[in-house]
C-alpha cells in the first residue's frame, strides 16, 4: 500500500471509529500523523496533530526517570526506603517500602484508587473537592492513614499512591515541586515544548476538553472528575509528537546515561499468565520467548482521557494516540501498528 493510501485508510479509520483525538506513527522515513474530532465539542474547535492532550497514567514513566536522575546524581538508590526519603508520617505503612518497590508496583502500600472498591475515578471526588488537589501532598488524606494492602516486596499490584509517594520523594531530595522538576529536567531536555502539568482551570491554548458520556447518550466534560493539576501518577499533557521526542530523547541518552537508560527499561516484575508481559521502572512491556523486549508500551485511561503508545526497538518504530473521549486509542494504535507493517 502507497504513502498516500495509508493516509487515506487512516483518515477513514478515524471517521470509522468515531475517534476524537490525535495520532503519530513513525517506522524509518515513514511518518503518519492525524487527527479528528473536537477538543471543544461546544464551540465546535477541532482537535489537531498539535492539540494537547491529558495522558492520565501514561506519564508514570516521567516520574520513573526522574528518580532515576536522583539516583544518578548519588541523591538515591533503588534500595533506599521510603521512611528514609520523606519527613511524613505514615502510621500503618511497613518501614521497609523500597523506592524499587514503589516503582515496580510492590510495595503493598494502599492505593487511593482500588478498582476492587470502586469502579469509576469519577467517585473518588464526590465527597472530596477536586478542584483542591494540585499537589503530590493534597493527595495523601486518600491513603496516608489507610493500612497496608500487601507485604513490601509481594506481587505486582497496580498502584497510584506508590507513584505519589515517589512525586513526594523527589520533591524532598530535589527541593522543588514535582511538576517544576519534570519540566525542567525532563520536558525542556526532550525538546517536548508542549508538555506540562497544567492546572484544569488554567489550559494554556491549542488544549483539549476530555468528555465523558453519559447513560442517556449525552455527553459532559471531564473538569468535574479529576484533579484540578495532574501529578506523579498522571494527569500530564503533551502533543502526539511530544511523546515521540521523549522516546527519541531517552533512547538516544539525552535523559540518563546508558547504564541508567538500561535500568529503566529493563522487564522486571512478569504481569501476565503467559510470561511474555512485564512491568519495569518504565512501565510495561513485551518481551519475546528469548526474554527480550520487543514493544514498550505507556496507556493513560481517566474519565474523558485514553492513551496509548509503543515503542518498538528493533525497528525504531513510535506509535502516540491521544483521544480526548475515554476509549478509542487502543483501537487507533492497532490500525497504525498494521499500516507501519510492524512485526511484534
Amino acid at each position: 500500500m502507497k504513502t498516500a493510501n495509508k493516509s487515506t485508510y487512516l483518515d477513514e479509520k478515524q471517521k470509522e471509529l468515531s475517534f476524537s483525538g490525535a495520532f503519530y506513527g513513525r517506522k524509518g522515513d515513514d511518518i503518519f500523523t492525524g487527527s479528528h474530532g473536537y477538543a471543544n465539542w461546544s464551540d465546535k474547535i477541532a482537535n489537531q496533530v498539535n492539540t494537547r492532550f491529558s495522558i492520565a497514567s501514561g506519564c508514570k514513566i516521567f516520574t520513573a526517570t526522574a528518580i532515576c536522575m536522583l539516583i544518578e546524581e548519588g541523591k538515591l538508590t533503588v534500595d533506599s526506603k521510603l521512611s528514609d526519603c520523606v519527613d511524613i508520617e505514615f502510621p500503618h505503612f511497613n518501614s521497609e517500602i523500597t523506592i524499587h518497590q514503589l516503582l515496580t508496583h510492590t510495595s503493598g502500600v494502599p492505593d487511593y484508587f482500588n478498582e476492587d472498591v470502586m469502579e469509576d475515578y469519577e467517585e473518588l471526588w464526590e465527597k472530596r473537592p477536586a478542584y483542591n488537589v494540585r499537589s503530590p501532598k493534597d493527595f495523601l488524606p486518600l491513603f496516608q492513614h489507610e493500612l497496608m494492602q500487601a507485604e513490601p516486596g509481594s506481587s505486582f499490584q497496580y498502584n497510584n499512591s506508590g507513584y505519589i509517594l515517589l512525586g513526594l520523594i523527589i520533591e524532598h531530595v530535589a527541593k522543588v515541586s514535582f511538576s517544576e522538576f519534570v519540566e525542567e529536567r525532563i520536558f525542556k531536555k526532550a525538546d517536548m515544548q508542549d508538555c506540562g502539568y497544567f492546572e484544569m482551570d488554567q489550559l494554556p491554548p491549542r488544549t483539549a476538553l476530555g468528555y465523558i458520556e453519559n447513560a442517556t447518550g449525552t455527553w459532559k466534560t471531564n473538569i468535574y472528575s479529576l484533579p484540578a493539576k495532574g501529578g506523579p501518577d498522571g494527569g500530564a499533557y503533551t502533543t502526539v509528537a511530544d511523546i515521540a521526542k521523549f522516546w527519541d530523547a531517552l533512547t538516544t541518552k539525552k535523559l540518563l546515561s546508558e547504564e541508567m537508560t538500561a535500568n529503566l527499561l529493563k522487564p522486571r516484575e512478569v504481569v501476565d499468565e503467559d510470561g511474555l508481559i512485564y512491568y519495569g521502572y518504565c512501565g510495561y512491556m513485551k518481551v519475546d520467548n528469548q526474554h527480550n523486549v520487543v514493544k514498550y508500551i505507556q496507556m493513560g485511561y481517566d474519565p474523558g482521557v485514553n492513551f496509548r503508545a509503543v515503542y518498538v526497538p528493533k525497528e525504531e518504530a513510535t506509535i502516540v494516540v491521544c483521544s480526548n473521549k475515554s476509549d478509542g486509542a487502543f483501537a487507533m494504535l492497532k490500525e497504525i501498528e498494521g499500516v507501519l507493517e510492524l512485526t511484534i
